[in-house]
């Protein structure tokens, strides 16, 4: 009976690791490092505003409307993550294009709301108010601009089949990209309507 006790080895189970896929990690990633830099630089803000000498201007409403193709923007984005779920390929592929449109007017009405702060007088270089709505906006639409090439290339794996029910990773990460500039942009509109 000892004979036998001595050859009986215990197996161990591994213990479950948490795991997430390395492209969704990255991108979470990228996400906070965006949130930090845009909460360092709200927080600038307020600092520099209540210092004094703030230059008092409108904020063109362009950027109101601007902000309704954006919010319309996620819900197109959606309807492609849906369709992927449904295997609708022309709904998805459809759904993706029209995304990246409105994304390419968004850009266009922000290019057209700093027409309209530079005919208020309003210029990059000079009160700090206006240097931070350049900075602001600016900032965004390079990171939209970035959301745009995403779209790109989901579009392009939709078109080669390669976004499915089964396969929904690059679609969710597109998504979750796209809502998240979506919600930033939300933020920084209202923190500047809000404090200006």
């Amino acid at each position: 009976m000892s004979d036998v006790a001595n050859h009986i080895t215990i197996v161990e189970e591994p213990e479950e690791t948490l795991s997430m896929n390395p492209r969704k990690f990255i991108l979470w990633l990228f996400i906070v490092s965006i949130i930090m830099l845009f909460a360092a630089m709200t927080s600038a803000y307020l600092v520099r505003r209540a210092e004094g000498n703030w230059l008092e201007y409108t904020i063109p409403p362009i950027f109101t409307y601007s902000s309704i193709v954006l919010v319309v923007s996620s819900l197109t984005m959606h309807w492609a993550y849906l369709s992927a779920k449904k295997d609708n390929f022309a709904s998805l592929k459809t759904a993706i294009t029209v995304t990246f449109a409105l994304g390419m007017v968004f850009l266009y009405m922000q290019f057209q709301g700093w027409v309209e702060l530079v005919n208020q007088k309003v210029f990059f270089v000079g009160n700090p108010a206006g240097s931070f709505m350049y900075v602001f906006t600016g900032l965004h639409a390079f990171h939209l601009i970035t959301g745009l090439f995403v779209l790109v290339f989901a579009l392009v794996a939709a078109f080669r089949l390669r976004i499915h029910a089964k396969s929904l990773e690059q679609i969710q990460i597109a998504a979750s990209y796209w809502h998240f500039l979506d919600i930033l942009w939300l933020y920084l509109f209202i923190f500047l309507v809000y404090f200006h």
